[in-house]
């Protein structure tokens, strides 16, 4: 041990807790080789930038001119006069002008900033589906109509597969130079105590760029939770300058408003970027829309409902993938169906009585997958349950069956819901439908996440799954709300598969 944490000790032993003195070297292995002149070009910000904002315009050009030459390609080829230098010819006139306008939409939702705020596939597909339709505009009103409407629809699926592997790609590479070149940011976590661990848990998730959690300063008392308290709030200035500390991150929507301005005031003077954790209210936020001439100045929040294309578009998508999904795994459902109703007494279909859009109650189709008379049971049960607020999970339920318990591990028993979907009761994605038990608990503001159709998954299923507190799912549902895309349906449709697979937080 060394003489710094005999002090440290000694300190815990007496009562005290104090911050301790800086290191003189950096906390690494000391024999650890770094390229002293990659180090050296990765910490000019100037010339990262540079280099950002290049190389992702190059992999975006590589991208869009693969997308239109590989549908120009199947174009040529469905005619039977496959020809590559052909498909060039008739691929170069697109290019500049598609190139151009992927670029402007991918520019206007910040696909050039750097890691931590450049989006991810969601807004790839949104970007490239826009500057489509802006291309096809165009060629319309040009007079050059297309002999293929497939070339745009094709250009949007290949540019969507090769720009966003590109970009994952690129995140990945220019990751690792950064860990190489020992680039990290350092930061600073200010707030209450529960927040300020929920805030760390889910930046401890993050994999976009290095980010070192150097510490906390907590307004309340609190006790261990793994992260190092740096003292005070009045003794910022210090440890910013001690902790070499780049960006401090307020973790608590409750956080007192003079106390803010004056952290936001120290910091700035220290060149140290501020950033405030979402609450609630920030959440909603996103919808606001200013209303003129008051005196007051008033924003509008918008309910969070899909109508009109939106509902057209949402619809259309859910019945096509909901229809070919079951005409497809219907096999396997009934074999499913089969085990169940040969390996225990009742019915192979469990109908859960939910409410769905506006709370109106529906029976929300399951495997079987507990014992009968499961629910009359459940009262004796809720001493066990290990969940807060309204939601009822035990990870060992005493009801289920053996093969209800494998079912429930990998989210199979939701799979008949896709009869909800086509039905008009449930979307692919949305707010999870919860049990009438749980509902009856609920806040009224929870209850507004059923201003929409219900889905057999969500971001409670891509973010956690039943490892996250009841309020924290229901802040994903609002977040979702505002998000909304059918592009982001399809990114957690995606995200669904390896989270079922890897049994991450389902019981």
């Amino acid at each position: 041990m060394t003489p710094t944490q005999q002090e440290a000790t000694r300190g815990q032993a007496n009562g005290t807790v104090e911050a301790p003195p800086p290191l003189p070297l950096p906390e690494r292995d000391v024999r650890r080789k770094r390229p002293p002149l990659l180090s050296f070009v990765l910490r000019l910000e100037t010339l990262r930038r540079i280099a950002r904002v290049a190389s992702l315009l190059v992999l975006d050009f590589i991208g869009v001119a693969g997308a239109v030459y590989t549908s120009m390609m199947i174009k040529l080829a469905l005619l039977g006069q496959f020809d590559l230098q052909l498909g060039w010819h008739d691929t170069k006139p697109w290019i500049s002008f598609a190139y151009l306008v992927t670029v402007l939409m991918f520019a206007r939702v910040d696909l050039y900033s750097d890691r931590p705020r450049r989006p991810g596939l969601g807004k790839i597909a949104t970007a490239l589906f826009q500057a489509t339709v802006i291309a096809l505009v165009f060629a319309l009103a040009s007079g050059d109509h297309p002999s293929s409407y497939g070339l745009f629809y094709g250009s949007l699926i290949f540019g969507t597969i090769y720009i966003g592997s590109l970009r994952a790609l690129h995140t990945r590479v220019t990751g690792w130079l950064l860990e190489q070149a020992g680039y990290e940011r350092r930061a600073l976590l200010v707030g209450s105590g529960k927040h300020i661990e929920a805030v760390a848990h889910a930046l401890s998730g993050r994999d976009r760029t290095p980010l070192v959690i150097v510490g906390y300063i907590s307004l309340t008392p609190r006790p261990q939770n793994g992260l190092r308290s740096l003292g005070r709030l009045d003794q910022l200035s210090d440890v910013l300058a001690r902790e070499r500390v780049q960006e401090v991150i307020i973790a608590d929507p409750d956080f007192p408003q003079e106390q803010a301005v004056e952290l936001v005031d120290v910091c700035h003077q220290k060149g140290v970027m501020v950033h405030v954790a979402p609450s609630t209210m920030e959440i909603l936020f996103d919808r606001a829309e200013f209303v003129p001439g008051q005196s007051v100045p008033l924003f509008t929040l918008r309910p969070p409902v899909f109508e009109g294309i939106d509902y057209a578009l949402k619809r259309t998508f859910d019945l096509v993938i909901s229809i070919v999904t079951l005409i497809v795994l219907s096999p396997f459902l009934l074999a499913i169906a089969a085990a169940i109703k040969l390996s225990s007494r009742g019915p192979a279909i469990y109908r859960s009585v939910r409410p769905g859009i506006a709370g109106k109650p529906f029976s929300c189709f399951k495997f079987r997958t507990m014992r009968e008379h499961a629910d009359q049971i459940q009262d004796d049960l809720e001493p066990l349950n290990e969940k807060t607020g309204a939601l009822f999970k035990i990870r060992a339920d005493p009801r289920l069956t053996r093969i209800g318990r494998f079912l429930r591990r990998f989210s199979i028993d939701e799979l008949p819901q896709l009869v909800n979907v086509v039905r008009g009761e449930m979307s692919l994605v949305g707010p999870r439908p919860l049990p009438m038990r749980d509902f009856e608990r609920l806040e009224e503001w929870h209850k507004k996440r059923y201003l929409v159709l219900p889905g057999i998954t969500g971001l409670w299923q891509v973010s956690g799954r039943a490892e996250l507190d009841f309020d924290d799912l229901v802040r994903l549902d609002f977040l979702y709300l505002e998000q909304w895309s059918v592009f982001l349906d399809l990114s957690i449709l995606l995200k669904t598969i390896p989270a079922v697979l890897s049994r991450r937080g389902a019981f």
